[in-house]
């Protein structure tokens, strides 16, 4: 007979059930929690879970359920799963979407949409990562690499509908690269809620007008859009919060290029009826290369509300005024209600790039306590809490000449979820350190990047739990590595999160102890998930090295395509399923050794512009820092 615990307990009691199997348990677990039914596990955007089966008396009894290699064609995974109805919904390289049965590890369905077919040059420099799907209304919702939002029937994986999340656009294409066509691309996942199924997309660092949209999430028609920074004077004319915007920046921006694209943190609240939506960073980021003179070029790096309905502008709280580093609010956003000085308040917290911890009022958008630095930071001494302003530290902005600070455009915090727990009250944060050197390119919009400032900690991460109240650190471990996986938290007091190094582990969530780890044998980036399947609380995740700046480090720790297999994890109490056999990291390297393949120079020292100009801040300073990835 298995036991049962904490308010599994109680709901079998208030049933009349007793102590059963969990199988005969009819009311376990209740419908809203047996599933993970969006990106950040709910509405309120926490990445918590209230299922209990697993706890940190039982943890230790966590095993492999089954796993389930990919195909070779997949790289980097990031994607956070959505699991409905035994059902793990996830995306892969290249935008591709799979179905697969959560209690047997079989894959159900798969669709390519083909965006390889896209023949932007754009296409060419983004690397084809993907953050997740969305579920509403029977269908899997997706947004392509090649800027498409597509909704999949969730049964059979057919194309219910497809938009072009370009159409529309009055922004053009991108000023900054000096090409006409419209380079909207998409990495992030779609926010579903009420009837709708909302979108952003990338490409701020070429400079192209930020915006996000919002469609029928039936029909596939557009509903609303809202542009994160104003366009020419024409296109703000009829749109007063472009026209206010447009105040904030000088010169002729428009033709020079804006950025802000909000590529990632998109969130529903339901108690006011509004969407928030993490903005990015300029382009061109040098401010004085996009908007000449004075102003905070609004909305960059900004949080911003809007009515649900109709996408109209509420509030907005800027974290970055006159972003110029590649700073941005694209980071999850998290709903709760706290304590402030004895009083309750329903706020929104957010630790963006920029490396301070932030507490919103959700109404007003005004902050409640002093944002908080949550790692190395030397670009601002502090958050002004009467003006929510940064007083910055002198000659960031390049006035000087050159200048290094922390943290670098990877941020202390980026995308990798933060998660929060109601029950312990603190915010658990996936943080790292590296600072950056900047100084402007003479004659473009372009600043020359250095890495390598000399710190102890310099290359390191660590799992974080911060208290959103006090504005202090609870407890943080170390982790060897910089880039690592997103969190998730439990009402069994546990915290899950995977690194760079392939650790997939489980921490007690007051102490920081860690209770539990697997060794994944590859390297993790993504979020776990957790939910129930047959009579199991289950957790699954995806194991999966490389993309974007994680192609930087993959060499270096050892994980390559081809060598090691991309996998969708999943575990269980008592799990008994073991991982095929998988090589261990592979440092070699080997080189085109070709004495027949001749170098011309001239086109060599083209490519190197090009690949400083698009490839280095990933790949690094050199082609061979690639490392094939």
């Amino acid at each position: 007979m298995k036991r049962v615990s904490g308010w599994l307990a109680v709901l079998a009691a208030a049933a009349g059930i007793g102590c059963p199997a969990f199988a005969q348990q009819t009311s376990w677990p209740p419908p809203a929690e047996a599933d993970w039914t969006d990106h950040w596990g709910g509405d309120k955007g926490q990445a918590f879970s209230l299922l209990t089966g697993i706890t940190t008396a039982n943890v230790g009894r966590l095993g492999l359920a089954w796993s389930l290699d990919l195909p070779d064609e997949h790289r980097g995974l990031e994607a956070t799963p959505v699991v409905v109805d035994g059902v793990i919904y996830f995306t892969g390289s290249a935008s591709r979407v799979h179905a697969v049965d959560a209690v047997s590890g079989r894959m159900l369905w798969t669709f390519d949409p083909e965006v390889w077919e896209d023949p932007r040059d754009s296409m060419q420099f983004n690397h084809a990562v993907n953050r997740g799907p969305a579920y509403a209304f029977g269908k899997v919702y997706v947004g392509t690499i090649d800027g498409r939002l597509i909704a999949l029937d969730a049964k059979t994986g057919k194309l219910v509908w497809s938009a072009n999340t370009a159409q529309g656009n009055t922004s053009g294409g991108s000023p900054l690269m000096g090409q006409p066509e419209v380079q909207v691309t998409i990495t992030g996942s779609p926010l579903a809620f009420r009837d709708k199924v909302m979108i952003g997309q990338g490409g701020g660092d070429q400079g192209i007008r930020g915006y996000v949209s919002a469609y029928d999430a039936r029909s596939g028609k557009l509903a609303w859009r809202f542009y994160v920074a104003p366009g020419s004077p024409e296109d703000n004319a009829s749109d007063p919060t472009m026209a206010f915007a447009a105040k904030t920046w000088s010169g002729e921006y428009w033709k020079t290029g804006t950025g802000g694209g909000p590529w990632h943190g998109l969130t529903y609240d339901p108690e006011f009826n509004q969407v928030y939506i993490g903005t990015g960073n300029g382009g061109p980021w040098n401010v004085h290369a996009r908007s000449q003179g004075d102003g905070d070029n609004l909305f960059l790096a900004s949080i911003v509300a809007l009515d649900a309905d109709t996408g109209s502008y509420r509030w907005h709280y800027q974290v970055n005024p006159r972003e110029s580093w590649d700073f941005k609010a694209t980071s999850n956003m998290i709903l709760a209600t706290i304590e402030i000085d004895g009083k309750p308040r329903k706020v929104l917290m957010q630790a963006p790039t920029n490396g301070f911890f932030y507490v919103l009022d959700r109404e007003t958008g005004t902050l409640v306590n002093e944002p908080r630095k949550i790692g190395k930071v030397t670009w601002a001494t502090r958050i002004d809490l009467k003006t929510g302003r940064p007083l910055e530290a002198p000659g960031i902005r390049f006035e000087n000449g050159p200048v290094s600070f922390w943290p670098s455009p990877w941020g202390v915090h980026n995308w990798q979820t933060m998660s929060y727990s109601p029950r312990t009250g603190l915010a658990y944060i996936p943080t790292m350190q590296a600072g950056m050197g900047y100084a402007p390119l003479a004659g473009s919009g372009w600043l020359d990047l250095k890495l390598g400032i000399e710190d102890p900690d310099e290359g390191k991460g660590w799992l974080l739990a911060w208290d959103p109240v006090k504005q202090k650190e609870k407890w943080r471990v170390k982790h060897d590595t910089l880039y690592n996986g997103g969190t998730m938290v439990t009402a069994g007091g546990l915290v899950f999160r995977g690194t760079a190094g392939g650790l997939f582990a489980a921490y007690d969530a007051d102490s920081g102890e860690r209770l539990w780890s697997f060794n994944a044998g590859v390297g993790v980036m993504a979020a776990p998930v957790t939910y129930a399947a047959g009579s199991h609380q289950q957790i699954s995740i995806l194991a999966g090295y490389g993309g974007g700046v994680e192609a930087r480090f993959a060499n270096a720790l050892g994980w390559k395509y081809g060598v090691h297999p991309r996998r969708l994890l999943t575990f269980k109490l008592d799990g008994a399923a073991r991982l095929p056999p998988t090589p261990g990291p592979d440092f070699s390297f080997n080189p085109v050794d070709d004495p027949g393949l001749g170098i011309d120079e001239a086109q060599a020292k083209d490519g190197g512009a090009i690949y400083g100009l698009r490839c280095a801040m990933c790949h690094g300073g050199g082609v061979k820092a690639s490392g094939g990835n």
